[in-house]
């Protein structure tokens, strides 16, 4: 065999595992795209989720939400405990949030507590359920400081338009004649 690596006393069988193994090169391994959130194939995403360390994952989110808390896992991980880590949280479901700790109310709250209204409109195709609100919560828990508590208040926000519009009726007038 030209070009092996296996020395001259190979035995027949070593000679056939290089045989068998000698095209696992020509295999395609898409690796960029399968570590890449939004390139990752749909039913790979969970193990990627699991590779960046997600700790709770539901096959009941839609596909935005999954890419989007894959897209900032690392940036959560690395602030986790913060208030900047919380919002990065939120954002991933799709949400806004106004966060305000104790010694940002006036007068100041309870020591190590925030207040969070969580604007959770069903961007990016999530519906605001009670059970993805739940998802949210869940998330902040795991990923607010230890030692803080929180109160969550969930907010709406509708858009809509108001325009004119008109109906034209055609209306066929006949003029009546009396002859007296």
């Amino acid at each position: 065999m030209t070009g092996s690596l296996l020395p001259p006393n190979v035995t027949a069988l070593e000679r056939a595992i290089e045989a068998a193994t000698a095209r696992m090169g020509d295999v395609p391994a898409p690796l960029r795209s399968l570590v890449d959130p939004d390139t990752c194939p749909l039913p790979l995403l969970p193990y990627l989720a699991w590779a960046v360390s997600i700790d709770a994952w539901s096959s009941d989110w839609p596909e935005p939400v999954k890419r989007a808390r894959v897209r900032r896992a690392i940036e959560i991980q690395r602030r986790k405990g913060t208030a900047s880590s919380v919002r990065a949280v939120v954002e991933s479901f799709g949400g806004s949030v106004a966060l305000r700790e104790w010694w940002q109310l006036d007068p100041p709250g309870p020591p190590h507590t925030f207040t969070m209204a969580v604007e959770l409109s069903g961007n990016d195709g999530a519906p605001a359920t009670s059970a993805f609100a739940d998802a949210v919560i869940n998330e902040v828990r795991r990923t607010k400081p230890v030692r803080s508590h929180f109160t969550f208040t969930q907010g709406l926000r509708f858009t809509g338009a108001t325009g004119l519009i008109a109906v034209a009726r055609p209306v066929l007038f006949t003029r009546l004649q009396f002859d007296a």
